[in-house]
């Protein structure tokens, strides 16, 4: 068994390609069984945000879990291979502790990806796909990226997708304080942007959400309304400014539903941000000459010029992480003598049992406690040392290498050996 990690991210592929690869949430532990059903993998997880698609694997053949994600996407390898990344054991353990302290994110240092990885560990969980190793290579990573913010400066002078929406905002509108902003979806990508608007005071911010429940909730916490999604396509004219982030296979919004709410709004300016992957606006309305419209690698593009101040953190955070990686495979190493040690104490705690009831009976009789105990400490030693003795007086290839190894097992200085 091996770790390996194969998956595609903003560097390595475009939008485009990262929506056809994309995980919605609620099929997750579905898509999980299946590939432990289909392949040969002990474990697995996958990671799928709007950045990136992962699948974290404990596996000797990471390339038939590449093709069963192929298939699961209905696409073939020549069309992922060029986008895709893999990793083995000791770059896999790299990257996840990267990924999980922001290192490896479009806005460099941001926290959101630590809540999704711990979504990721709890679906595969869920699923019956989430093992020993991975379960360690998780908490590992929590713990890195813990240590990783509290210890370095990597998370100050915040820069997100959030904030730089609504800078963009600032340069199509002189005041967002007279916008009317429409948010659809009610997760927490919707409710980061939310907030940095609400900053801002606009004169109206609504909630659209499938959930009805949950979209209300989310407007009570940041002074909005709430509507169904089904009411978008009539009251869309109505908003200056549209986000949205769903877990939707489709899009949200068409061409022709933006198009009837430009006329309505006799062609005044829209400016939409679309930070779901698959995208909830279709491509075409970013051709229409009055809408604004910005996707998440856009808005990532733009974040990269406030990134300066947070780059003199990263040394500090990849020395940290190198020190983990490094712990991280010592645990692993330690992994294979696991059931040699349980099959020794198995062993050595049948022979205590034993002696312990021969002892017994022995009290039962009314034998001196003192002798039985005596007789009990040497029967004790007499066959705990009895195999190794007996190998060390046997014959065989390995017998020069036996004398330095019970030394060393048995901590024995060879000072301290009895002379002749």
């Amino acid at each position: 068994m091996a770790l390996y990690t194969l998956g595609f991210n903003h560097l390595t592929a475009p939008l485009a390609v990262r929506e056809q690869l994309a995980f919605q949430p609620e099929i997750v532990p579905a898509a999980l069984t299946d590939l432990a059903r289909r392949q040969p993998v002990h474990e697995a997880a996958i990671l799928s945000t709007c950045n990136r698609t992962e699948v974290y694997l404990n596996t000797e053949q990471p390339d038939s879990a590449m093709q069963w994600l192929a298939d699961y996407r209905h696409l073939t390898r020549h069309e992922l291979e060029p986008y895709l990344y893999t990793y083995p054991e000791h770059d896999a353990i790299r990257h996840a502790f990267r990924v999980a302290s922001g290192l490896d994110s479009m806005v460099l240092g941001e926290p959101q990806i630590l809540g999704q990885m711990k979504e990721a560990a709890r679906f595969a969980e869920e699923a019956g796909t989430l093992g020993t190793t991975l379960h360690k290579l998780f908490q590992f990573s929590f713990a890195v990226a813990k240590e990783v913010r509290t210890t370095t400066a990597i998370g100050n002078h915040s820069v997100s997708m959030a904030s730089a929406a609504v800078r963009l905002a600032e340069r199509i509108f002189e005041r967002l304080a007279d916008q009317k902003i429409l948010f659809i979806g009610a997760g927490e990508m919707v409710e980061l942007c939310a907030r940095h608007f609400a900053a801002q005071q606009p004169r109206q911010m609504v909630i659209a959400n499938r959930t009805v429940e949950r979209g209300q909730s989310l407007a009570q916490r940041i002074g909005a309304i709430a509507i169904r999604l089904e009411e978008i396509s009539e009251r869309l004219a109505q908003f200056d400014i549209v986000v949205s982030c769903t877990a939707s296979p489709l899009p949200i919004l068409g061409l022709g539903v933006v198009e009837r709410a430009i006329k309505a709004r006799r062609h005044r300016p829209m400016f939409m941000v679309d930070l779901a992957v698959p995208r909830d606006i279709e491509v075409e309305v970013g051709e229409m000459d009055d809408v604004f419209l910005y996707t998440v690698d856009d808005l990532g593009q733009i974040v990269k010029s406030g990134l300066e101040s947070r780059q003199a953190a990263v040394l500090d955070a990849e020395a940290i992480i190198d020190e983990r990686v490094a712990a991280f495979l010592n645990w692993l190493s330690t992994r294979g003598t696991v059931p040699v040690i349980r099959s020794l104490r198995d062993a050595t705690e049948r022979i205590r049992r034993h002696e312990v009831e021969h002892a017994m009976k022995r009290l039962a009789k009314g034998d001196d406690p003192a002798q039985v105990i005596d007789d009990l400490s040497h029967r004790l030693t007499n066959k705990f040392l009895h195999a190794p003795t007996q190998a060390l007086n046997q014959p065989g290839d390995d017998h020069d290498l036996l004398p330095a190894l019970v030394e060393r097992l048995f901590r024995l200085h060879p000072d301290n050996r009895p002379s002749n």
